[in-house]
């Protein structure tokens, strides 16, 4: 399931994140490559232990647990620390999985990558080609995202990002270990949540019809949970 999250980041905070970025000392980004991804990758990074870097991937992490939409879709359980490219003229980051697991930097920690999210801190007309495209569902999707907007896809998807031929392309990633693995478990879930909400909205919560469906959510959720 790929799925576009709308404003997880105000203007205003996209505002302060492009200052900080715009001073920020940039380094290449394939500092984060897998052995394979290495090859394919050219663009630049902000240093994760960046004191910039740990500041902006807090506002992220408080963003998120803000999107209800976000929550219902990817049911975290972990998040990796964001973290902040920018691709410039001519760079680019060809076809490529990401890591199945990464180990959360300073801690003997590990999260699966059950789903990757980019979250979008440059508007389509700050640049040229730059467009993130991801397989899903026997198709290329291309996303150009606006400012403050994100995508979340599997992790298990093939994906690139073409090269820019003007401007640059700044944005934060990051992966998602879900409570639910299963990819489809979770869509049917969301699926299920927001089904919820919708009859919630008609029927009122004290509904029959609105009580029964968010039992069969959460024993649902329960069975398949992973904590």
């Amino acid at each position: 399931m790929l799925l576009h999250i709308p404003n997880v980041l105000s203007a205003a905070q996209v505002a302060d994140f492009r200052r900080v970025l715009d001073r920020a000392e940039w380094i290449d980004g394939a500092v984060t490559a897998g052995s394979q991804s290495v090859y394919a990758k050219r663009n630049a990074q902000l240093p994760e232990d960046s004191e910039a870097a740990r500041q902006l991937g807090d506002t992220v992490l408080d963003a998120l647990a803000q999107s209800p939409l976000f929550v219902s879709a990817a049911l975290p359980l972990k998040v990796f620390p964001p973290l902040f490219n920018r691709y410039a003229q001519g760079q680019h980051f060809g076809d490529h999985v990401d890591n199945a697991i990464r180990q959360i930097p300073g801690t003997g920690h590990r999260l699966r990558t059950d789903l990757s999210a980019t979250l979008a801190l440059s508007d389509p007309d700050d640049y040229d080609g730059g467009a993130l495209m991801i397989e899903d569902a026997g198709a290329t999707r291309e996303v150009r995202l606006p400012a403050g907007d994100m995508v979340l896809y599997p992790a298990t998807s093939v994906h690139r990002v073409e090269p820019v031929t003007r401007g640059a392309r700044i944005a934060s990633f990051f992966w998602i270990q879900s409570m639910v693995r299963d990819g489809g478990k979770r869509s049917l879930l969301f699926d299920l949540d927001i089904a919820i909400q919708q009859a919630t909205q008609g029927l009122g919560t004290d509904a029959a019809p609105v009580i029964q469906l968010t039992a069969v959510y959460h024993n649902l959720l329960r069975r398949w949970a992973e904590m």
